[in-house]
């Protein structure tokens, strides 16, 4: 069967439903359309929706709707030994913490100079950053941040409707910083009552933390309940760690 034309989308356009985006036999597996805006409006519609953008340099805006779609239930975090043993470390060590939307800004930009696994460049460009913080001007958009000492060592960025949880892209400039700001948002999550964190793409690193695919479908129908649900507290609070390591004592 021919892969059908790609939808452009004029600025005024609805986004097409997510189950009209490319097959598994078209040459974008999961690619819904092109064009539209890059702001605020149309960002908060497309991950209302399921859909996210995700394009390179030289590149329309592209928009996105993967089938199957990768998801973290956090409720199935594996934490490994290794990992277990470096958070009780750093939640011990004075100066060692992770924060929540303390400088959104670094973290988008760090995360910017860090490509996907098994891609040479980054699909974070300029306009996305700048997009991307007006979401978090608009408070949708959020980073979990490892600090130590005063100094930003790893985090990740995420985007919220509700409890639905989207999250986008982690960088580390030191060991294991940026799981321990994935296992700070699964630990958050697990006390808010958020179950799934979108992954969007298989990664073997994610899958070794728990993440599976699940249908297009049923991303869809938890995404829709859960945009609905009362929205979460952007803090993190000591005490979340209890949802991961429940027999280390609060520091």
């Amino acid at each position: 069967m021919p892969t059908p034309p790609l939808p452009w989308l004029e600025p005024q356009d609805p986004f097409p439903a997510p189950d009209e985006a490319w097959g598994t036999a078209s040459p974008a597996p999961g690619l819904l359309a092109a064009g539209g805006l890059l702001d605020v409006p149309h960002l908060a519609a497309a991950y209302r929706q399921g859909i996210f953008p995700w394009f390179s340099s030289g590149q329309p805006i592209l928009w996105w709707s993967p089938d199957p779609r990768m998801v973290l239930p956090v409720a199935q975090f594996r934490l490994h030994r290794s990992l277990r043993k470096t958070l009780q470390r750093f939640r011990s060590q004075p100066g060692c913490e992770v924060a929540v939307n303390r400088d959104f800004g670094a973290v988008i930009r760090a995360c910017a100079h860090t490509p996907r696994d098994g891609q040479a460049g980054t699909w974070i460009l300029p306009a996305m950053v700048r997009a991307y913080e007006a979401l978090h001007a608009a408070g949708h958009a959020h980073s979990v941040e490892t600090w130590v000492d005063g100094r930003l060592v790893g985090g990740l960025y995420c985007i919220a409707f509700g409890r639905a949880v989207f999250g986008e892209s982690m960088f580390a400039h030191a060991t294991d910083a940026s799981k321990i700001a994935l296992a700070g948002l699964v630990a958050l999550c697990r006390a808010q009552g958020a179950e799934l964190i979108d992954c969007q793409q298989n990664t073997r690193h994610l899958a070794s933390l728990g993440a599976r695919e699940i249908d297009r479908a049923a991303f869809l129908d938890h995404v829709a309940a859960a945009r609905e649900a009362q929205g979460m507290s952007w803090a993190f609070d000591p005490l979340y760690w209890s949802e991961l390591l429940p027999d280390t004592p609060a520091a």
